[in-house]
């Protein structure tokens, strides 16, 4: 039986979303965050909130203070998000990161002790440039999203010169440009690897194989490699056939991208979501 959860807005130091269950937390956090969208995840806070979780999500570009696009973020953002967690009594937090969330969440497991497991849904291995302007306005040139005590994480930049092949107007497909970046930066992707294998938090990685956004299976499948050659375990979700957005038991299936081709369909992108649900919770849980 779901239980009956309570909501707050977050408006300080971030805007934000917190739901708990009425009950209390139980013990566990979680810190969920978005992609590329930059939306608050209210309604995947409320699914762990039900589940006897304490959840938040915040807006960590775009807002107030903050740099319009994912260029040159501060990771700290998400270490002091996990505070708030655990002030709401949580003695286990994870971090839920989905995409460009997931490179957040995976790269503050490798710098800080702030969190017990990591979710990572359509991960990324390496660091990447940014996706729109920084706090000056520019997209370019090509910055690190991320930054870390002050300093630019090392990235991968975008390949020049790549064009979609879907006809125009038509939602387009990303794949083929992270595929032909990682060709052409070869070089740059030893010193931009997510070094997973120094994190101590317990992973989860969850990827589709038909993935249309960037090949997120592939990227799962190196960082679990890293952990394995490291002596540590992961649990890794596939599925051959679902995309870039994985769907929980409960959660409504977003629709269709009219700008972006996410590879995938709803019901193969919830029947991934279920197989992974019970690993999520395990993992947040501790159970």
């Amino acid at each position: 039986m779901a239980a009956e959860i309570v909501e707050y807005e977050l408006t300080e130091p971030w805007e934000g979303f917190l739901a708990e269950p009425a009950a209390g937390g139980g013990g566990a956090g979680v810190l969920v965050l978005a992609g590329s969208s930059g939306r608050i995840e209210r309604e995947r806070c409320r699914l762990f909130a039900r589940a006897g979780v304490t959840a938040a999500s915040i807006r960590w570009f775009g807002g107030p203070g903050q740099p319009p696009g994912i260029c040159e973020v501060p990771l700290e953002t998400f270490v002091a998000a996990t505070e708030l967690l655990r002030e709401r009594g949580a003695e286990r937090v994870s971090i839920l990161g989905v995409s460009k969330g997931a490179e957040a969440a995976l790269l503050v497991s490798t710098r800080s002790h702030c969190a017990d497991a990591v979710i990572a849904l359509a991960p990324s291995s390496v660091v990447w440039c940014n996706v729109g302007p920084g706090s000056d306005g520019r997209e370019i040139p090509y910055r690190s999203s991320w930054t870390w005590r002050g300093q630019a994480l090392a990235f991968v930049p975008y390949a020049d010169g790549w064009t979609p092949t879907e006809p125009e107007g038509a939602p387009i497909s990303l794949l083929g440009w992270y595929e032909r970046s990682l060709t052409a930066y070869a070089d740059r992707l030893p010193a931009a690897a997510i070094e997973v294998e120094k994190s101590s938090a317990d992973l989860v990685l969850i990827a589709g194989g038909a993935d249309r956004m960037w090949p997120s299976l592939r990227f799962a499948r190196e960082l679990a490699d890293r952990r394995t050659a490291a002596g540590r375990e992961t649990v890794l979700i596939t599925r051959a056939d679902a995309g870039h957005r994985t769907v929980f038991p409960g959660e409504v299936a977003p629709p269709p991208s009219t700008r972006f081709l996410h590879g995938g369909d709803a019901d193969v992108d919830a029947q991934l979501g279920m197989a992974a649900w019970p690993h999520v919770l395990a993992a947040v849980r501790a159970d």
